[in-house]
């Protein structure tokens, strides 16, 4: 399953040897470019760049309108979009919603964000523990507790404190949410560049939030265990 795709998200698979042609779900957050910039491409590669025809259903899930938007990117780009060689579901997740992925043995849920119009926040149950993304979110007390419970915690720290707007967060607001969420490990990412990621990380830790902290960087992998999630960095290391 993959969360969000923005460029070079389809090259970046094939370097850090992902199987991007085995993927069977791919959830959306919201619209901008940065988190929906490659599924055209992840599609037109499943309809032409395979030896062989993919003939496992692929599932496409994002927030209400997202047929709409499908729609319309098939318009602009190419019936590639909505006919990428392979069976082709479309599910749009309401707030209340549940989608059971049975093959993959997970439940997804979704939740506003104070974003977009459209944008939202995944929280994906699996056995082995609960992955929570955040999307692009502003400061948000009830994202922090949809995501309560989350054995790792993807998030966003976009800004430096004090922050400029009330779409993205700053480390202050993230620690916020990160408290509320409580995760075995936090993964701060989609930090601009006045920050660098690893200090962007240690800023929310002194902003309160005491749990475990890692930047999030191309090629980090974590294995969720019953007894907490293991990371292991680029390169092997721990």
């Amino acid at each position: 399953m993959l969360l969000d795709c923005g460029s070079g998200t389809l090259h970046g698979l094939a370097r850090h040897a992902v199987d991007w042609t085995g993927l069977s779900h791919v959830a959306i957050s919201h619209y901008h470019n940065d988190h929906v910039g490659d599924l055209s491409a992840i599609l037109l590669a499943l309809k032409h760049g395979l030896a062989v025809a993919r003939e496992e259903p692929l599932t496409l899930i994002g927030p209400p309108g997202f047929v709409g938007f499908l729609s319309r990117l098939d318009s602009a780009l190419g019936d590639h979009v909505l006919d990428p060689g392979c069976p082709l579901d479309v599910c749009e997740l309401g707030p209340l919603d549940v989608f059971e992925a049975q093959k993959l043995g997970l439940r997804i849920r979704a939740y506003p964000t104070p974003h977009t119009d459209e944008s939202v926040a995944y929280r994906v149950e699996t056995a082995s523990g609960v992955v929570g993304y955040t999307g692009d979110t502003g400061p948000s007390d009830a994202v922090g507790e949809f995501l309560a419970g989350c054995s790792v915690l993807i998030a966003e720290c976009s800004l430096a404190d004090p922050p400029s707007m009330e779409f993205h967060l700053a480390p202050s607001g993230l620690a916020r949410i990160a408290t509320l969420a409580d995760p075995d490990l936090l993964i701060v990412t989609h930090v601009y560049p006045h920050t660098r990621p690893a200090d962007a990380a240690l800023l929310v830790e002194q902003h309160g939030f005491g749990g475990h902290i890692v930047a999030g960087e191309d090629g980090l992998t974590v294995h969720l265990h019953e007894d907490g999630p293991v990371v292991e960095v680029p390169g092997g290391g721990r």
